[in-house]
């Protein structure tokens, strides 16, 4: 067993504990061998909502929180629905989506929670 024990892959986080072969995670539930760490399975960039769920391109989230739009005089309300959302590469803060009422929105993933 290794000195030191690695931070999760997925989530980030280095709560992190050995279990027999496997490390785990008690935040995410992840669990992964030293040769899946070695192999660099967790190089992705994981986007998650505010409540540390992961987000993929298609989901639907809602806004956490009412939100001002720059150039827009249309506030985003708390519950709005922003369906089929739009990863942005390399950034795990932002994500591209649009409402009902606003197009072409770029959103800070700390006020969506995932639908």
């Amino acid at each position: 067993m290794p000195a030191t024990i690695p931070a999760c892959p997925q989530c980030g986080l280095e709560n992190t504990y050995p279990d027999g072969a496997l490390y785990v995670c008690p935040d995410c539930g992840h669990e992964w061998t030293s040769a899946d760490a070695a192999a660099g399975a967790g190089d992705a960039v994981v986007v998650r909502d505010v409540n540390g769920n992961p987000l993929e391109a298609g989901d639907s989230v809602v806004v956490i929180k009412d939100l001002k739009v720059k150039g827009s005089s249309i506030p985003l309300k708390q519950g709005t629905m922003i369906r089929n959302i739009r990863l942005i590469d390399g950034d795990p803060e932002n994500i591209e989506g649009h409402s009902d009422r606003i197009r072409d929105l770029v959103l800070k993933t700390c006020f969506l929670r995932k639908a």
